[in-house]
């Protein structure tokens, strides 16, 4: 990897070198129906509903998509008018919502379009369905190709960017695809794609913000499969933020590659807000209406299904000194999103709201972690949600950032709780961010001593298996050969309806 100065240098003369762009640029190659729908995403988007999200590369002056119970059955329809673009987009996105459904549900849906196809996915389980389940959890995932990475990952740290010819078989999505009856949805809280280390690779370097554009249009082509079939939950990451990351540089990008512009695009209208509470509690069910007028989708918001409360935040912006926002360490000046307080308010109304008889396991999801190896973490981070989060009783933090997986014991205030595994007060935290990108893996460095597993020698992911409302399992899983690489079961009573510590 060049060094950072010299990454200034080179990027600083871009806008004198550049001259024709789009000749060596690799984007996919546009369709003769510019209606074909591309890069399919759902989403979770209530008690009943799940969101239809894709890109043309036409506007439309209304989308549709037809389902129903059975391939053949298709005699449900919705609507949207909404096609959206930005300035250096060759795409728009479309969103629409499926309503009224029957729960835990074998769906089948066709975006109407002269050039799609029947798909199926399964809809949201009732909040407080007691049925097991797993989930997948996917984190700083990248591009693969000529414009990202390759299979061959062992030992290929962030000091050694992978140069060689794609294996065409991206680890991760490979083994999503192979395991795809294995878990019900999947939540990806941040980095989707790297293109904004397009610079990274010398081809790049005279097509500034087209090459960003072709590895957007890449990456979500290649998670489409996946994200088109299982519904995909999204938060923000430090590389959705700008068309680079590099500090003091971000006056090489245009205007619509700044500000987290494609990932409010592209996920802006699936993901849900709060859901109605369905606790007997009044006070439940006003905290829950507040949570939902303080969300703030696509940065932060919360969802149910069966026994789990997930919520999930903006570790990048809206709170003080965040990393990414206005004045933030990150030199991005991005944001704010929200009103003053407004992330923070949401995320305290949202947990005091969760009534543990009804979805007795908490989790929220967020990008840079306080608890990690080889690193102090993100302080502002841990400064804005570490008490709230053990206020409120939450069982499980889930974040990335760091290029590896780690799993610790329950902390809090970088002290092991006492009672580790059973029945701790503390959450318990992981990171699950080793699912590959161009930037290769971080070295696992220093272990708190809190630390029980850390993995950075191949790509990796995590699955969440809720077995019942006592009992959570988190396995970390070898993303080559679909090993397990470390196993665990958090137990907790659940035997206070709302929790406040």
């Amino acid at each position: 990897m060049m060094s950072m100065v010299g990454s200034i240098a080179l990027l600083s003369a871009l806008p004198v070198l550049i001259k024709s762009t789009l000749a060596s640029v690799d984007y996919p190659p546009l369709p003769e129906d510019l209606t074909t729908p591309y890069q399919q995403r759902l989403a979770i988007y209530g008690p009943n509903a799940v969101s239809v999200g894709w890109n043309t590369y036409g506007t439309l002056d209304q989308s549709c998509v037809k389902y129903g119970t059975g391939p053949e059955a298709l005699n449900l329809q919705a609507c949207s008018s909404q096609s959206m673009t930005y300035g250096t987009s060759r795409t728009f996105s479309h969103t629409v919502i499926l309503t009224d459904m029957i729960p835990a549900t074998t769906y089948y849906y066709k975006i109407v379009s002269t050039n799609s196809s029947v798909e199926n996915f399964l809809s949201p389980r009732t909040p407080g369905d007691q049925t097991p389940f797993n989930l997948d959890v996917v984190i700083d995932l990248g591009v693969y190709g000529a414009d990202g990475f390759t299979r061959s990952a062992s030992k290929a740290k962030r000091e050694t960017i992978p140069c060689i010819d794609p294996d065409l078989n991206h680890t991760t999505i490979g083994r999503l695809a192979e395991t795809v009856n294995d878990y019900e949805f999947i939540i990806h809280p941040g980095d989707f794609g790297y293109a904004d280390d397009w610079y990274l690779k010398p081809k790049n370097l005279l097509d500034g913000k087209d090459a960003y554009q072709a590895i957007l249009e890449q990456f979500y082509d290649q998670l489409a499969p996946i994200a088109g079939s299982k519904a995909y939950m999204a938060g923000p990451g430090n590389h959705e933020a700008d068309c680079t990351e590099i500090p003091f540089t971000a006056g090489l990008c245009p205007e619509g590659q700044r500000n987290f512009t494609d990932y409010m695009h592209r996920f802006g209208q699936t993901m849900p807000t709060a859901f109605p509470s369905r606790s007997s509690n009044q006070t439940a069910q006003a905290l829950a209406s507040k949570a939902r007028s303080l969300a703030n989708p696509p940065f932060w918001y919360s969802f149910e299904y069966g026994m789990v409360h997930i919520t999930m935040i903006n570790t990048e912006t809206d709170f003080p000194s965040a990393p990414d926002g206005q004045g933030g360490s990150a030199d991005l000046e991005s944001g704010n999103f929200g009103r003053p307080n407004q992330q923070v308010d949401f995320v305290e109304a949202d947990l005091a709201s969760v009534d543990r008889t009804v979805t007795p396991w908490v989790i929220v999801a967020g990008h840079r972690p306080w608890y990690t190896t080889g690193s102090d973490g993100c302080k502002p981070c841990q400064a804005a949600f570490e008490n709230l989060l053990y206020r409120y009783g939450v069982d499980l933090g889930v974040f990335g950032h760091e290029h590896n997986s780690q799993r610790f014991l329950p902390v809090i205030n970088g002290t092991a709780d006492p009672k580790g595994m059973t029945d701790p007060q503390a959450p318990m935290y992981i990171v699950s961010g080793g699912a590959g990108n161009i930037e290769g893996l971080s070295s696992v460095g220093s272990k708190p001593s809190y630390t029980q597993f850390a993995y950075a020698d191949d790509y990796s992911y995590s699955t969440l298996r809720v077995l019942d409302r006592n009992r959570l399992q988190v396995d970390f899983i070898r993303s080559s050969t679909g090993e397990i690489l470390d196993s665990s079961t958090l137990y907790k009573s659940h035997d206070v309806p709302f929790v406040v510590q």
